[in-house]
């Protein structure tokens, strides 16, 4: 009798799944499926996790694609229908250094989320704090904070909601409710304006996550635990194409590094306090490694388990060198 194979865990992700509008190397339009949650669905798909990903997609070309391109990575589409008919839209734009900025035209409109049992609850982005679709996310973390481990990616995106306060509060709540929670230092400082990024990561572990990872580009990333730790962890150097999906392959590789030393479902709160703070480096270099494959190439493409496990021994060999 072969060996038995475990099930693989189950993750749900709840949020946006659309259309990037990206220039292409001449300049011209091309349509790239993306959307932060997707990303992070996409990447834990190819890392052989059981993903649904519940979003909204309009009946148009765009959301076949999407769905084609969700479903090629393993990802459940759990779709419902945008209340016009089109598939969300965000227009690219990069700078010299290849850093996105977004322009968006986006429906969400979710009303509720299907009860899907899983491991892992992912939530974050635009998802979160655009009504009405927001509220039945915050439900849904609810829902599941007793029984999953929740992960939360708060994206800050002015050019949705311009008026700071609302979302701001939204995030506070969220992040009370979290278990881990991964957030750019430039997000933070939208929040947040004046207030340095550590410190507010700092004031939000003793809030209630486990687990709060500020990223800040090549410089790397600080992780900082409810008991007061404060890891920092070095950038990864890397040619980049453009930075669109780094941050969700973050997420993504860094919940699949704690599923593998065994944070996930019911009691994740006490398995995560429970990591030493060597395993805890450990798991956010690994996400840091991956998010340094996809800013390898354009768009959201991130790695798969072989691309991952290799990109993990060159990290090892030019440490050793």
């Amino acid at each position: 009798m072969g060996a038995v194979t475990e099930p693989a865990p189950r993750v749900l992700v709840v949020g946006e799944a659309l259309v990037d509008v990206v220039p292409d190397p001449d300049g011209q339009p091309r349509d790239l499926p993306g959307g932060s949650p997707a990303n992070v669905a996409i990447t834990l798909g190819r890392l052989q996790h059981d993903v649904r990903l519940v979003t909204l997609l309009g009946d148009d070309q765009r959301g076949a694609m999407v769905r084609q391109w969700l479903e090629a990575s393993n990802v459940r589409v759990l779709a419902q229908r945008t209340g016009s008919g089109r598939t969300s839209s965000a227009a690219v734009t990069l700078d010299e250094s290849g850093a996105a900025s977004y322009v968006f035209d986006l429906d969400w409109e979710l009303h509720e989320v299907p009860h899907e049992e899983c491991e892992v609850l992912h939530v974050g982005s635009i998802a979160t704090v655009l009504a009405p679709g927001a509220d039945a996310v915050r439900d849904t973390v609810h829902r599941h904070r007793d029984s999953a481990l929740v992960s939360l990616d708060p994206n800050a995106r002015p050019a949705i909601t311009p008026d700071r306060a609302a979302p701001a509060a939204r995030v506070e709540e969220l992040v009370a409710l979290s278990h881990v929670v991964k957030v750019s230092d430039e997000d933070l400082l939208w929040l947040h304006p004046g207030h340095d990024p550590v410190e507010t990561a700092t004031r939000w572990a003793a809030a209630g996550p486990g687990l709060v990872v500020v990223t800040r580009g090549g410089d790397g990333a600080v992780a900082v635990r409810r008991g007061g730790s404060v890891l920092e962890v070095a950038g990864v150097p890397v040619a980049v194409a453009d930075t669109v999906g780094a941050g969700d392959t973050f997420s993504a590789v860094l919940l699949d590094a704690l599923l593998g030393l065994g944070v996930g479902g019911a009691g994740s709160a006490e398995a995560l306090e429970a990591l030493s703070d060597d395993d805890v480096h450990t798991a956010v270099r690994t996400a840091a490694a991956g998010a340094a494959v996809t800013v390898s190439r354009p768009g959201a493409d991130p790695p798969d388990r072989d691309e991952l496990t290799a990109a993990l021994a060159r990290q090892a060999g030019a440490a050793a060198e």
